[in-house]
């Protein structure tokens, strides 16, 4: 039976939605299946999003988090002997043969390589077992309460399972980070570090049926059926959907794509700051008028009709020259429901020359808080030392 959460109830009653067109809602054939917004983790949609399941290859989206955390990407490794099974997915590395952690990565999302896995562990760890206890601290440290790893690879085993929430929630983390959203997206890629050069390509379909599509990573047992973890950015949003135990290769795809479709459809496109637009305006100190200080670059979020949006400034109120024209004066940062996502320099939109003595000194006496006497006494110092100098 299908179940919403909270947010997307109150996102579709607050957006005056039938009854009916929610009731009807995408039609998962998965087991267990979640839909999350990858910027603040709220879950849109799910369905038995806590159930202990088998979770196949997606299981490496755990072996790629912690091989990130602990190896440097350009780090040179061996391959070891791998003893594959009939059907295992593998990059087809030869033992011995040298090839960078990133290329391994590569390997492992592109092409859920069973080896590429197994040499990750081996080189982070030094050993499976090891790498392993690895995976599952991470776990727990992610708060991944429904989730155990008893491989690296996500061969069916006892005690390797997750959950639709905690894949969800661990693709956020992993998205996050820059190197691993570059090559969960890649429909392709060369492996620069292996000879010769190999060019390899995505089995992951999701990202050839819609150009907005990110990622992630597919898998599929037969204890785990059909898994995908996906992702897509659209409207200025991110949403992250996973679909575990689909009963054909062909549903887990249309799941993903439609629960993402389902949420994207929840968001409407805004444009709270636009490039070029002069959101302050301070005073220039001796000079007098206003310097504008415009936007550095547009930002675009969605937002659901239950949240709010709002912009906040933080810039001098006076500047004073020199001042080239692009520097960055100050920041103009995009809340949505409270939480930042996002930030624009705001640049100075011309040059400030630097005032001169004589500038500076009329400011001085004009400043209506130098009392008379002082600026009198200034003015007479003055008339003084020019009277002596000019001898």
């Amino acid at each position: 039976m299908r179940t919403f959460s909270a947010a997307l109830l109150a996102a579709v009653l607050l957006a005056l939605a039938p009854a009916a067109a929610l009731a009807k809602g995408p039609p998962i054939e998965a087991r267990a299946w979640a839909l999350i917004d990858g910027g603040s983790g709220d879950v849109l949609v799910s369905h038995a999003a806590a159930r202990h399941l088998p979770i196949a290859s997606t299981t490496k989206l755990m072996t790629a988090y912690v091989a990130l955390k602990e190896l440097p990407l350009d780090r040179i490794v061996r391959a070891a002997p791998y003893e594959a099974e009939y059907g295992e997915s593998l990059l087809e590395l030869r033992p011995g043969q040298r090839i960078s952690v990133r290329d391994l990565l590569y390997g492992l999302i592109l092409r859920s390589g069973n080896d590429a896995a197994y040499d990750l562990a081996r080189a982070a760890a030094g050993s499976e077992e090891r790498f392993v206890a690895q995976m599952n601290r991470y776990a727990a440290a992610l708060g991944l309460a429904d989730t155990h790893y008893a491989n690296p690879i996500g061969l069916d085993q006892r005690g390797n399972y997750s959950s639709a929430a905690d894949l969800a929630t661990l693709t956020r983390r992993l998205l996050a980070i820059p190197a691993f959203a570059k090559i969960a997206a890649a429909r392709s890629a060369v492996l620069r570090s292996v000879h010769p050069r190999r060019r390899i390509e995505t089995i992951n379909e999701l990202l050839r049926m819609a150009p907005w599509v990110t990622g992630v990573k597919t898998g599929h047992t037969f204890g785990a059926l059909y898994v995908l973890v996906g992702s897509g950015r659209r409207k200025g949003t991110e949403l992250i959907s996973v679909a575990v135990g689909a009963p054909t290769d062909e549903d887990r795809f249309r799941d993903n794509l439609e629960l993402l479709d389902y949420g994207f459809s929840l968001y409407k496109r805004r444009l709270p700051v636009r490039a070029g637009a002069a959101l302050a305006r301070p005073s220039i100190r001796y000079d007098g008028g206003s310097l504008p200080l415009r936007a550095a670059r547009t930002v675009t979020v969605g937002l659901r009709p239950d949240q709010r949006l709002s912009v906040e400034v933080r810039a001098p109120a006076e500047v004073e020259g020199p001042i080239a024209r692009g520097e960055a004066l100050g920041r103009a940062s995009v809340y949505v429901d409270g939480r930042r996502t996002a930030s624009v320099p705001l640049r100075s939109a011309r040059e400030v020359g630097k005032a001169g003595i004589v500038v500076r000194a009329g400011s001085f006496l004009d400043d209506e808080k130098i009392p008379v006497g002082i600026a009198l006494c200034v003015i007479l110092l003055g008339a003084v030392l020019m009277r002596r100098f000019s001898r």
